[in-house]
C-alpha cells in the first residue's frame, strides 16, 4: 500500500468515528457503546497504518497523542501506570540540556572570538524579548478582563488538594537565583539560566586565553555538542512512547467532565493565546521574512512534544537542532534559544496575567488598573526561568498571592485544569522562542535557510 491509499484510508476511518461520535453525543442516533469503541480503534489503526508508509517521528509522537488519549479514556487504570514511560522521556531529555547548552554556547562564543557579536545579540535579544512578552503581558490582561471568568465564583466548602506553601520572593532572591554557586548542582536541578551565564562567561574566558590552550577545549565542547546532537536522536526514538504515555495520564485522571466546570476559563487561555500568535508572532515573522512553511515544518515536532510533556525543556534539543537545519548558525541558536527560555516565556507571561487576575475576580477584589499592572509585572520577573519546570507556573501564581495578600482558594480551582491550560502555554512559549532564533539570526544578517528540502523529525 502506498503512502496516498494509507493516508486516505486513515480519513475514511477516523470520519466515520468522529461521525458515530456525533450522532451519539446529540441523540441524533443511538450507537451502541461497542460500536464507537471499535470505530475508534480502527481510526487508530488507520492512523497507525498511515504512519508506517509516513515514517516521520512527527506524524509518530501525533499519532501517539491519539492512542494516548484512547487508552486514557477507555482504560483509566492501566494510563495512571503509564505515567512511568513519560517521567523516563523527560528525564532522559533533561540529561541532554546541560551538557548540549554548554557546549553549544562555548562552542559558539570561543569558536568565532567575535565577543562583540555576543555583546550585540544579547542586547537584541533581550529588547526583542522584553517588547514581545509586554504585549503577551497585555493581551492576557485584556482577556481576562473581557471574559470576567473568575467573577461569580463561590468558596468551595472543602479542598482535597494540597498545594506547597510557597514564601514572597525578594528583589534579591530573584537576581541571585540568575547566578549558578555550583553548576553541576545548577545542571542537576535544571537551572536553564544558570546554567546559560556559566557558559557565556566560560566562552568569553576562553575567547581570552592563548591559541594553544583554546583549541583542546573548543574542540571538546565541538565534539560535546555534536555527541549530543547525536544523543538527542537516539532518545527520539522513545518520543512517541513518552507522548502517548503522557497523554494517556492526563486524560485517565482528569477525565472529561473538568473541561465543563472551567471551560470559561480554558476558552478565555486558549483564544487569548491564539489572539497572541496571529495577531503578533505571524505579523513579526511576515515582517521579518520569515520563511513560514518551512518554519512550521521545523517548529511542528518540538511543538507537538512540548504540548503533550507540558514542558518546553523537553523540545529544546529537537528545536535547536531543526533550527540549525532552517539555516540560523549554531553560535545564534546556541545563544538565543536557551536564553529565550528564561526572558521570553510569552506563553507563560500571558497565563500568569490572566491567572493572576481570575484569583482576584474570584476572591471579590475589586482591583484598580495600577493595582493590576503592579501585578503582573511582578509576575513577568518571577516567572524568569520557569520554562523546563511542568507545572511551575502554578507555584510562581501562589508566591505572587501571598506577595499582594490574595487568597490561596481559587488557586485550587485553576489546578483542575492547570495541565490543559500548560500544555498550550508551553506550546506557545516554544514557538515564540524558535521565532525569537530566526528574528535574530535575519537582524544579524546571518540566516541562509537551504534551498533543498530538509527533513525536520
Amino acid at each position: 500500500m502506498k503512502l496516498k491509499q494509507a493516508g486516505f484510508t486513515a480519513l475514511i476511518t477516523v470520519t466515520i468515528a468522529v461521525i458515530l461520535l456525533f450522532l451519539n453525543h446529540y441523540n441524533i442516533s443511538t450507537v451502541p457503546p461497542l460500536v464507537l469503541v471499535f470505530s475508534r480503534w480502527l481510526a487508530i489503526a488507520g492512523l497507525v497504518l498511515f504512519g508506517l508508509k509516513k515514517k516521520s517521528l512527527t506524524a509518530w509522537i501525533l499519532i501517539a497523542m491519539v492512542v494516548g488519549a484512547e487508552i486514557g479514556h477507555d482504560y483509566p487504570d492501566v494510563a495512571m501506570k503509564l505515567q512511568v514511560l513519560s517521567k523516563v522521556f523527560l528525564k532522559m531529555i533533561k540529561t541532554i540540556v546541560g551538557p548540549l547548552l554548554f557546549a553549544t554556547l562555548v562552542y559558539g562564543i570561543a569558536g568565532h572570538a567575535d565577543l562583540k557579536q555576543v555583546g550585540r545579540m544579547g542586547w537584541k535579544s533581550i529588547l526583542y524579548f522584553e517588547v514581545v512578552t509586554t504585549i503577551a503581558l497585555f493581551i492576557g490582561l485584556a482577556a481576562i478582563n473581557i471574559s470576567q471568568a473568575g467573577a461569580g465564583i463561590k468558596i468551595p466548602p472543602a479542598q482535597h488538594e494540597a498545594l506547597p506553601d510557597v514564601p514572597p520572593q525578594s528583589t534579591n532572591d530573584i537576581i541571585l537565583h540568575i547566578f549558578p554557586e555550583n553548576i553541576a548542582k545548577s545542571v542537576a536541578d535544571g537551572q536553564i539560566l544558570q546554567i546559560v551565564v556559566f557558559s557565556i562567561i566560560f566562552g568569553i574566558g576562553l575567547a581570552m586565553v592563548r591559541e594553544d590552550k583554546r583549541l583542546p577545549m573548543l574542540h571538546f565542547a565541538e565534539s560535546l555538542a555534536e555527541v549530543m546532537f547525536k544523543f538527542t536522536n537516539i532518545v527520539m526514538y522513545f518520543a512517541p512512547i513518552g507522548v502517548g504515555a503522557a497523554i494517556a495520564y492526563t486524560v485517565g485522571h482528569m477525565g472529561l467532565g473538568i473541561l465543563v466546570n472551567l471551560f470559561q476559563l480554558l476558552a478565555t487561555l486558549y483564544v487569548a493565546l491564539l489572539v497572541f500568535l496571529f495577531g503578533v508572532l505571524l505579523p513579526i515573522a511576515l515582517i521579518v521574512g520569515v520563511p513560514i512553511k518551512k518554519f512550521i515544518a521545523a517548529i511542528a515536532g518540538p511543538v507537538s512534544i512540548a504540548f503533550a510533556t507540558t514542558s518546553s525543556e523537553a523540545a529544546l534539543p529537537r528545536a535547536m537542532e531543526n533550527l540549525e537545519k532552517l539555516g540560523v548558525p549554531r553560535k545564534i541558536v546556541a545563544f538565543v534559544m536557551p536564553t529565550g527560555y528564561s526572558f521570553n516565556l510569552d506563553g507563560t507571561t500571558l497565563y500568569l496575567a490572566l491567572a493572576s487576575i481570575f484569583v482576584a475576580q474570584a476572591a471579590g477584589m475589586n482591583l484598580s488598573l495600577g493595582h493590576q499592572l503592579l501585578i503582573v509585572f511582578t509576575l513577568m520577573l518571577t516567572s524568569k526561568g520557569v520554562a523546563g519546570v511542568p507545572r511551575a507556573s502554578l507555584v510562581i501564581l501562589l508566591g505572587t498571592a501571598s506577595s499582594f495578600g490574595m487568597p490561596t482558594w481559587p488557586i485550587f480551582i485553576i489546578l483542575g485544569i492547570d495541565e490543559l491550560m500548560d500544555m498550550a502555554r508551553t506550546s506557545v512559549n516554544v514557538i515564540g522562542n524558535c521565532l525569537a532564533t530566526v528574528v535574530v539570526a535575519k537582524w544579524e544578517k546571518e540566516f541562509h535557510p537551504s534551498e533543498a528540502e530538509q527533513s525536520f523529525d
